[in-house]
């Protein structure tokens, strides 16, 4: 085996968090979600549709991730799991393509988002899991961070380029720098914006090559065969779930992140198509609040890590939390015709202003605390199960990961008012918020990390 430098080591982990960040950036949150709004013509049918869809990815990798997440412990072998997930990506991302104006199915499409949704979260497990092994307990924040930071770069590049030269305003056909879209692709039959599924699979092809020339793992003692670890894996996972309530602290983190992770997917899920629904934005419109929330999210997903690495993951998470919360509450007061309670005309651009303040702190408090929630994960492992620990963490984000969007959509159906559908999230974040009061910063005291304990790969 060639050997490879820890930094390089690092840079290749980092390029997971680069070559990934598209689906969220591109096809949940800017681009494919807000043109699924323009395809119905009715906000609250497409994010009713929306919050079904993704739910529904979401039972399925609630089901299927901590039954991989065992068999991967036992059989080891990550990297092949990551080849197979980011194959389903591609193919997911890809068939979005066919989201034709004119022949539209939309089951087909939210099969083929799920299927690529469902590659993406599979593949994140397992590179999650690559994490303590690429430093000391008092670098992993460090490092956690700038991986956060350096995905959300790759994200804005991404839509930067969608903007300016793929999706068109469907008013003028233009992109947001007045250009037809390239490559000659239709703007009458949106190709241009139709391109962000098989642009996003090729950005994840090219962008995971070093990820897998630089990332390796160790070879694993014992190892069992598939057949071995997939018979073993059921049984195993049972005893580990039994006995979780033990670690108080653990336990206590692993309930609190299942519910502000879930609120912040939502947010993340929805930000764009209640955007496009409440506020009229067009695609362009949206692509623009992209950037500004992805700036913000890459700026303090760094500092954020430069906090978690001098105070600790948990100042972080609580007040990311605290912020999240008020954003959550505040995005119920911004409409067309009045902000804040302030009656505005038709013509201002408060609503607007407003919306795009929110934004930039969704995507500044996201940003610091998804890295923060990686680095607490570590704290609270015993040095010799972290492989298991990140497979409760993996269970912990996506066992309920389909509560917010299918109570999105559910409320948004009821009331029939995008604003009235979000209100869910409000819930979610003060119920991580209230969990977080039994999680101690450094785990209970026998499971606390040593320096020497960090493996490399």
């Amino acid at each position: 085996m060639v050997q490879v430098s820890a930094g390089r080591r690092i840079w290749g982990w980092y390029f997971f968090d680069w070559a990934s960040q598209p689906y969220n950036t591109l096809l949940i949150t800017f681009i494919f979600g807000p043109y699924i709004n323009d395809l119905l013509r009715d906000g609250s049918a497409a994010q009713a549709a929306w919050g079904y869809g993704v739910g529904a990815a979401g039972i399925c990798i609630a089901i299927f991730a901590p039954i991989l997440g065992a068999i991967a412990d036992r059989a080891g072998g990550r990297m092949k799991f990551i080849w197979l997930f980011s194959l389903l990506y591609v193919a997911g991302a890809a068939g979005l393509w066919f989201a034709a104006p004119d022949d539209f199915n939309l089951l087909f499409i939210l099969l083929s988002f799920g299927i690529g949704l469902i590659g993406m979260e599979f593949a994140t497990i397992f590179t999650n899991a690559m994490l303590p092994g690429l430093g000391t307990r008092e670098q992993i924040g460090r490092i956690s961070g700038t991986g956060w930071a350096f995905g959300y770069v790759g994200g804005l590049v991404a839509l930067l380029i969608m903007l300016f030269l793929l999706a068109e305003n469907p008013l003028t056909g233009k992109t947001l720098i007045g250009i037809s879209p390239l490559f000659g692709l239709d703007a009458a039959a949106r190709e241009g914006t139709r391109a962000v599924g098989p642009f996003a699979a090729l950005w994840y092809a090219v962008f995971m090559i070093p990820f897998f020339l630089w990332v390796r793992e160790p070879r694993q003692p014992g190892a069992e065969t598939i057949g071995q670890a997939v018979r073993a894996a059921l049984p195993e996972l049972r005893q580990t779930l039994r006995h979780l309530p033990e670690n108080r602290s653990l336990f206590a983190y692993l309930a609190s992140s299942m519910f502000y992770r879930d609120a912040l997917n939502g947010m993340y899920a929805f930000g764009g198509i209640y955007a496009a629904g409440v506020l009229g934005w067009s695609v362009v419109d949206v692509g623009v609040f992209g950037i500004l929330a992805i700036i913000t999210g890459a700026i303090f997903a760094f500092l954020g890590g430069r906090a978690d690495e001098r105070f600790g993951p948990k100042p972080v998470i609580v007040f990311n939390v605290l912020v999240l919360s008020a954003v959550a509450v505040a995005i119920l007061f911004i409409a067309p015709d009045k902000v804040f309670g302030i009656t505005v005309g038709p013509d201002s651009k408060l609503p607007d202003i407003a919306f795009y303040a929110m934004g930039a702190l969704i995507g500044a408090g996201g940003g610091a605390l998804q890295s923060a929630s990686r680095t607490m994960m570590v704290r609270q492992a015993s040095p010799g199960r972290m492989t298991e620990a990140f497979g409760l963490y993996a269970l912990a984000g996506k066992a309920t990961s389909f509560v917010a969007p299918l109570s999105i959509g559910i409320v948004t159906d009821i009331t029939n008012d995008q604003r009235l559908g979000i209100t869910p999230l409000i819930i979610l974040f003060i119920i991580g918020l209230f969990l977080l009061f039994w999680v101690k910063p450094d785990g209970e005291p026998s499971e606390k990390w040593a320096d020497s304990s960090a493996s490399s790969f």
